[in-house]
């Protein structure tokens, strides 16, 4: 089952007693070789699991940065079959690094989740995380994806209450993934006090692992985030270096590495600051 590469990479990190890298890239941003050079140096680079986004034309839970990054795949052609076929050959040359895909239900809709699940287990992807799909309305998604032992990550925020938190993590596998702010991706920063006793509770309720993103955008947050969670997501700060490079005429992917690079060695070295 692919899924045991979460469960196996984040049994590790709690051997090491840190928190894992969670890196976040846009599908075809800037196009689709680049984006494949990207993908194959983030472990490198630190990543200790990979999100990667399939684009959207809708892209409501994304700030600026990561909408532009879609509208960018979306100007270069990428789709959810092109967003497989880059995890394929990511995994040819990669066994051992979780693959998740996050984006949208619409586009899962019109593949068919039994056709999405199959094409996205033969590519070696890990988990899904859909942002816009409710929990009520996720079982025929959760079946497809159990079948083929991919697993469904949940979301949850702020506004999550005790009684909403049962359906949130009812057939959550892999992880949670904490919304650390009430906003979109990319515009507030997570605020570490506040996200502490989030991840506590969230981990009682699912007996999963908690990862905290959408406001982590410095090394120094991400450090603070590692030290109470159980991994840290980065996803605008990488798709800001992908832009910035583009408009300088910059190598790209040597920029959005270098930025992973130090993201990955705040996150690592978090715990041995403290005492």
């Amino acid at each position: 089952m692919t899924k045991d590469r979460i469960d196996r990479r984040f049994a590790a990190l709690k051997a090491e007693n840190r928190a894992g890298f969670v890196a976040y890239v846009m599908a075809g941003d800037p196009d689709a070789a680049t984006a494949l050079e990207i993908l194959k140096g983030l472990p490198a680079a630190g990543a200790d699991l990979i999100e990667l986004g399939f684009p959207f034309s809708d892209p409501m839970a994304e700030g600026p940065t990561i909408q532009r990054a879609s509208q960018r795949a979306l100007a270069g052609k990428m789709t959810l079959n092109g967003t497989l076929e880059l995890a394929r050959a990511f995994r040819e040359g990669d066994q051992d690094t979780p693959l998740i895909l996050m984006g949208y239900l619409n586009p899962l809709v019109n593949k068919g989740f039994d056709v999405f699940a199959k094409d996205a287990a033969q590519a070696g992807v890990d988990g899904l995380i859909v942002v816009d799909c409710p929990p009520e309305e996720a079982d025929p998604l959760s079946d497809a994806l159990e079948a083929e032992g991919i697993s469904l990550i949940r979301l949850a925020s702020p506004t999550t209450d005790e009684k909403r938190l049962p359906a949130v993590v009812r057939r959550t596998s892999g992880f949670v993934y904490y919304v650390s702010v009430a906003g979109v991706t990319g515009v507030k920063e997570a605020d570490a006090d506040a996200v502490a006793p989030a991840v506590e509770r969230l981990r009682a309720a699912a007996q999963l692992p908690v990862a905290v993103g959408f406001g982590i955008r410095t090394a120094e947050r991400a450090a603070e985030v590692a030290r109470v969670a159980d991994a840290a997501v980065v996803g605008s700060a990488l798709v800001d270096e992908i832009e910035s490079a583009g408009k300088l005429n910059e190598n790209v992917t040597q920029k959005v590495l270098s930025k992973a690079s130090e993201l990955a060695k705040a996150v690592r070295s978090a715990r041995q600051d403290t005492v």
